[in-house]
């Protein structure tokens, strides 16, 4: 399993959560009594291995089985079934009991659903409204608000973070957290957003090297499996999985550097470290503590070695002549310029039949950031998509205009009007000490953090107009009854500060995304909660972290289905 981050330094108790989730599990599993099979669903396997070590679930007499439509292979008499509550996986366990039964087994089966509340098996939410998980969501900020106390300011973009704001405080009315007994709430403000309102920077190319390591090796929950050849050792074939979080102290250092800076980074540290050994080993002369540290910086040569290798992989990608030019194209596209150069560049990948994930991405951006295409070059490149890829793409393309990701133009586009309102498009001229988010792409700031920016310092207020040019309906609460201010901006002596320094911490906003959020935006909110004279920390909550493939798969994935 993988290794468990360490949650010591994060600006909430986050670990009594974790602990209060370990000691859920383990009072399923003494429920159970005697030797069991935990049976669990392939999605929850990275999941669980946050919460709990392997050796602690052996400890509660319990073995640990994927769940799969193969019969369970185990001698235990008890079987616990953890699941996601999805068909697929009813007819797989179904199918398990039917086999023991056939076989003259006798066992014990109990299953469990996660989430508890039982939900129809989960459609893509931008093509079918199937909008389930909305529920989940309102119900774990309450859980949250039960431990840490009732958010005071809500702010929500979006249909699906409009309607978790409204159950939040549904929830509130119908099963109240105890105000008198929680004092001042830790958290001073959650900001909800749809995945939907900004789906123009999950198609852009992420330059931080956790975005890229996401890109190209797809990281899952805090690690990331990868060939044993790429790590350095001789083992063909071999995965390894390499761990990926903030127990590790120079990842936790590089993660949020574009990927250029990373590369200078290691080259530093590993230079340095050769030139220590080297004069160790010429003189003699060095006193105890000068051998103690330069031995301590020794235990952190695996760390380097680590993403040294994972830094050259990723150079394979990124040191090509096609990285930069599509890379010069997406921006070339959020600027809004040149149309007919994006336009055949595009064409050229469907030509060249590139992969399909790509070939979208771009697409996408080009209909999103032109409001939709003029119908002859709309219909000109369904048609290329179609005799170059396959007809079974027509559910796709299909379900791609339904969701508003590939249409034809009906109006003019807001873009140009969003980004200068917004200031998205910054030149970036020193991407190793940058003075702006818009460093994480190299010149684009994610619309979805500026959002955030504004949402933080005055509210929806000083963006109602611009709002209503971006997807979905807004909402700004006021709630418990508290006075505390929900401006964040603060300024020397003001009141905020004070009331900053009294509780010995600075104010802390959650931001929760509905429908994904990319490891680039999250390394935009650290930056942004790193700067100097910001009075906020910011906690951010997902359904799931995503980029442009993660996004565009499923909905390839489904289409294909329904053609069958």
């Amino acid at each position: 399993m993988a290794q468990i981050p360490n949650l010591d330094n994060a600006p909430l108790n986050l670990a009594a959560l974790r602990e209060q989730s370990q000691k859920d599990l383990l009072s399923i599993l003494k429920s159970v009594r005697g030797k069991k099979c935990l049976v669990i669903d392939p999605k929850l396997a990275g999941t669980l291995s946050l919460i709990v070590q392997t050796s602690l679930l052996k400890e509660y007499g319990a073995e640990l089985r994927i769940l799969s439509s193969d019969p369970l292979q185990t001698e235990c008499p008890k079987i616990v079934y953890l699941v996601r509550s999805q068909l697929s996986f009813m007819k797989f366990i179904a199918s398990q009991i039917r086999n023991d039964e056939s076989k003259g087994l006798q066992r014990e089966y109990f299953l469990y659903f996660i989430p508890r509340r039982i939900v129809a098996c989960e459609k893509e939410c931008l093509i079918d409204g199937d909008t389930s998980s909305i529920w989940h969501v309102a119900k774990a900020i309450h859980r949250l608000e039960f431990a840490f106390g009732v958010i005071p300011n809500v702010r929500a973009k979006g249909v699906a973070s409009t309607k978790a704001a409204e159950l939040l405080n549904n929830m509130q009315q119908e099963d109240p957290v105890n105000m008198d007994d929680m004092g001042i709430p830790e958290i001073n403000t959650v900001i909800l957003l749809d995945r939907e309102v900004d789906m123009v920077t999950p198609m852009c190319s992420q330059l931080t090297y956790e975005g890229l390591l996401d890109e190209m090796l797809q990281i899952n929950n805090g690690s990331v499996e990868v060939d044993a050849s790429i790590m350095g050792t001789q083992q063909d074939g071999k995965k390894v999985k390499v761990p990926l979080n903030s127990s590790d102290k120079l990842y936790k250092e590089i993660r949020d550097l574009n990927f250029e800076v990373v590369v200078q980074v290691l080259r530093q540290k590993a230079t340095s470290i050769q030139q220590d050994y080297a004069e160790v080993k010429s003189t003699n002369t060095q006193s105890v503590s000068e051998l103690k540290d330069f031995v301590r910086r020794l235990h952190s040569l695996p760390e380097i070695a680590r993403h040294v290798h994972l830094a050259q992989h990723l150079q394979s990608f990124t040191g090509k002549p096609s990285f930069h030019a599509r890379l010069d194209i997406e921006q070339t596209i959020l600027e809004v310029q040149n149309f007919e150069i994006c336009f055949e560049y595009i064409e050229e990948m469907i030509h060249k039949q590139e992969p399909i994930e790509n070939v979208l991405r771009l697409l996408v951006l080009l209909s999103l950031t032109n409001s939709g295409l003029p119908k002859k070059n709309f219909d000109y490149l369904r048609r290329e998509m179609l005799h170059s890829y396959g007809f079974e793409h027509m559910n796709l393309l299909y379900n791609l205009e339904k969701a508003g990701l590939f249409k034809k133009q009906e109006s003019r586009s807001n873009w140009i009007g969003i980004t200068r309102a917004l200031q998205l498009i910054v030149d970036v001229n020193d991407t190793a000490s940058p003075s702006d988010i818009s460093y994480i792409f190299s010149g684009y700031a994610p619309l979805s953090i500026r959002l955030v920016q504004h949402a933080v310092r005055s509210g929806w207020r000083s963006i109602e107009e611009l709002l209503k040019l971006l997807p979905g309906p807004h909402l700004d609460l006021k709630r418990g009854g508290l006075t505390i201010d929900s401006s964040l901006e603060v300024h020397p002596g003001s009141g905020a500060q004070q009331s900053i320094d009294r509780v010995g911490h600075r104010s802390l906003v959650l931001v929760v995304f509905i429908g994904g959020v990319t490891f680039a935006e999250i390394a935009a909110l650290r930056f942004l909660s790193a700067q100097e004279g910001m009075g906020y920390d910011f906690l951010v909550a997902t359904t799931k972290v995503v980029n442009g493939n993660t996004i565009l798969k499923p909905i390839i994935a489904s289409s294909k289905a329904g053609m069958m």
